[in-house]
């Protein structure tokens, strides 16, 4: 479409939606071959999908209803929902687990607002953290053990503190890495190297086996927080990483204007290079706690009882053995809530901050 129409070139984006649609689905051989493959992969996979989901599933009764029929038994995911969220935490003391869910989600929301980017939140998140783990642990009521923690709270627990604790310390790793200090850039280089080429796993183990062997006699550590410490010292080393690609970004001559004007090293970092260096690695950051939330699914390995393993155990209750489809499946759409909806929020803060540049 070479023609001109009042002096300016047409662009795909004025012609008619039903236009547009048709030309991505059938515009060139290739699309044709696409689409046509797309229609045959979904005419497969979604009748026999709907029938065991919806069709033929057991939406109320007991396992006995289930058995009798073929599809999904939601029924179970009913019964089962308290130990999906809960786990093993005593049943008369839910409303614990459930306010510490309201309390980090709503942390997490105001966190990510820029409007609420101010010291009062910094100071607010530390405390609102302890208030949740002291809840859990139930420090001015029945206390309960953090063995008897589980399900959405220690996932959302885990992920809230560890990477909260990661990202300040990850900040010195990424400027120990660039320092002119020859010894200190080496062990900086040794940490992070060390930790990316360990796999989570082992550092999950080195938390259960090593760490308390490690501890003076007399002192113990439950198992949840000693995984907590590991795990924060694992992905500090990738969220140093991150936070390095930015600062490689910033111009040396805004650091040497900024001494020049009389602001010492570590004013210059604070004021001038590190909110910009922030900026420019939001998708990376995003991406990482994306990649640390479903991470988090590997507490399982060590019997911490997270989401996953609190779904997982669910299928074993002697009186619903065996829905192990349906417990995974509801495990898998939190995961993706939560990937997803961080994946749009990563889209409009970059357009939100943009927005701002341009301003």
């Amino acid at each position: 479409m070479s023609a001109i129409d009042g002096g300016r070139a047409p662009t795909r984006l004025r012609l008619p939606l039903a236009y547009r649609v048709v030309d991505g689905l059938f515009g060139s051989p290739l699309n044709i071959a696409i689409t046509l493959a797309t229609i045959l992969l979904i005419a497969w996979i979604v009748p026999p999908l709907l029938r065991w989901t919806v069709l033929d599933a057991t939406w109320t009764g007991t396992s006995a209803d289930c058995a009798a029929r073929d599809g999904a038994c939601w029924a179970f995911v009913t019964a089962k929902i308290r130990f999906f969220l809960f786990a093993f935490y005593p049943s008369e003391l839910h409303w614990r687990p459930a306010a510490v869910i309201i309390l980090l989600l709503g942390l997490l929301t105001i966190a990510a607002i820029p409007r609420f980017w101010r010291r009062e939140v910094l100071v607010a998140a530390p405390l609102v953290i302890l208030a949740c783990w002291l809840l859990m642990a139930g420090v001015f009521g029945t206390p309960v053990a953090p063995n008897q923690w589980g399900g959405l709270p220690v996932t959302l627990l885990v992920w809230t503190v560890c990477f909260a604790l990661s990202l300040p310390l990850a900040v010195v790793l990424a400027l120990a890495r660039r320092s002119s200090l020859t010894g200190l850039r080496y062990l900086a280089v040794a940490y992070i190297e060390l930790m990316r080429g360990t796999p989570m796993v082992a550092i999950l183990y080195a938390a259960t086996l090593i760490l308390p062997m490690a501890l003076p006699e007399g002192l113990t550590i439950e198992k949840l927080p000693r995984a907590m410490i590991l795990v924060t010292l694992f992905w500090t080393a990738y969220t140093a990483e991150v936070i390095r690609g930015g600062l490689q970004v910033i111009p040396p001559g805004q650091q040497e204007a900024a001494t020049a004007l009389g602001l010492g090293y570590w004013k210059t970092i604070y004021l001038v290079v590190m909110p910009q260096a922030l900026r420019v690695v939001i998708p990376g950051l995003v991406n990482l706690v994306i990649g640390f939330f479903l991470a988090t699914s590997l507490l399982a390995v060590i019997g911490i009882f997270d989401l996953l393993n609190a779904a997982k155990a669910s299928a074993t209750d002697p009186a619903w053995l065996g829905y192990y489809d349906e417990s995974y499946l509801i495990a898998a759409a939190v995961y993706f809530a939560f990937g997803y909806g961080g994946s749009r929020y990563s889209q409009w803060l970059e357009k939100r901050l943009s927005g701002q540049d341009q301003r």
